[in-house]
């Protein structure tokens, strides 16, 4: 492919969506790799139970419309058995768990198993539809649901924490059921980032609805995947261009810094927007982030990335060492990680499965 071709491919800088709110209803459903997510079709793994224990206290949420009442504390660990007083069901359940150890596979079973009106989405986007219809439209539209499913509940600011927890409020208050997950607990949410007295007041008044279920295992994304995210050499990359050209399919082309300064200038609930259509995303010259705001905006990015099942070939440094300057080992060094999964994912092979 010449140069002058290559620089014909499609560019995501060229593309500018925007995103109502009628559009953001519209869209909260789970993503189309868990169209067909069950109870049934999650595989535990044999290894660490809380799987198989977290499948089987959601099963019976979604079928009764309450968690399953359990004696001796969350699993029965810790506490000697002995009668207690029987508490009201929580109108909550929250996931915690580390990555790729099928959190969405069972909030999406969940919304599946769910009869009724239901909505599905990320924290980003229930705070976006809370900007697009204003507090009151937002509320209008979701309440009475029977289930509302947040997934990535992952908090970047106070103010996010409390308009969401005064969200949650005003749906269980009117007999809406809410699903969470996350790769923090709720009463750790905001920890060594914030320190102001509301904020930790506002999680304890989250996490006091929800009952908390902890999830461990092995990130499945990882299993067969050794080393770090996949690098093309400039040849290498002009040749993939040409192959899924010629395969009919369509493959973005877009040097690294201008996108992520491109994604400045959208806003993260119209991300997937720029996605519409395309079926491999090429990035040249990925290089090393120290900038925390571009470096956070990349990663709420490739979440919808991966929600679309893209694979990405890549120029430059590995997709997988992008987070510098100390960003890793700080206060979102969780949501790194999580991406950096993904991202060794979505290089990893000619299909990102």
């Amino acid at each position: 492919m010449s140069t002058e071709q290559q620089h014909s491919a499609a560019r995501l800088v060229d593309r500018r969506p925007t995103i109502s709110g009628t559009e953001i209803v519209a869209t909260l459903v789970p993503p189309r790799q868990f169209d067909h997510a069950s109870f049934e079709s999650y595989r535990p793994d044999p290894d660490h139970p809380s799987q198989a224990e977290a499948r089987d206290l959601l099963q019976a949420f979604a079928g009764s419309g309450a968690p399953a009442a359990r004696s001796g504390g969350l699993f029965g660990f810790g506490r000697k058995k002995q009668a207690a007083p029987v508490e009201a069901p929580k109108p909550g359940v929250y996931l915690d768990g580390g990555f790729g150890v099928g959190k969405t596979h069972l909030l999406a079973a969940t919304w599946h198993a769910t009869a009724g009106r239901k909505y599905f989405g990320t924290f980003i986007e229930y705070t976006a539809l809370v900007g697009a219809l204003g507090y009151a439209g937002a509320v209008g539209v979701l309440q009475g649901a029977r289930l509302i499913c947040i997934d990535e509940f992952e908090l970047d600011d106070p103010g996010d924490t409390m308009l969401m927890t005064r969200l949650i409020g005003d749906l269980t208050s009117t007999g809406s059921r809410i699903v969470a997950t996350s790769n923090t607990p709720p009463n750790a949410l905001g920890e060594g980032r914030f320190a102001a007295s509301d904020f930790m007041r506002e999680i304890q008044a989250m996490s006091d609805r929800f009952r908390t279920i902890r999830i461990d295992g092995v990130d499945y994304r990882q299993r067969d995947i050794q080393g770090d995210a996949r690098v093309l050499e400039p040849d290498a990359y002009r040749f993939a261009l040409a192959d899924v050209a010629a395969s009919g399919e369509r493959m973005t082309d877009d040097d690294f810094s201008e996108l992520t300064a491109h994604l400045a200038t959208v806003h993260p609930s119209a991300y997937s927007g720029l996605l519409t259509g395309v079926d491999c995303i090429g990035l040249r010259d990925v290089h090393e982030l120290t900038d925390q705001s571009a470096a956070l905006r990349f990663v709420a990015f490739i979440d919808r990335v991966y929600d679309a099942q893209i694979p990405i070939r890549a120029t430059g440094v590995s997709l997988t060492s992008i987070f510098g300057g100390g960003m890793i080992d700080g206060g979102y060094r969780k949501k790194y990680l999580r991406c950096i999964s993904r991202l060794n994912a979505l290089t990893a092979s000619e299909t990102a499965a």
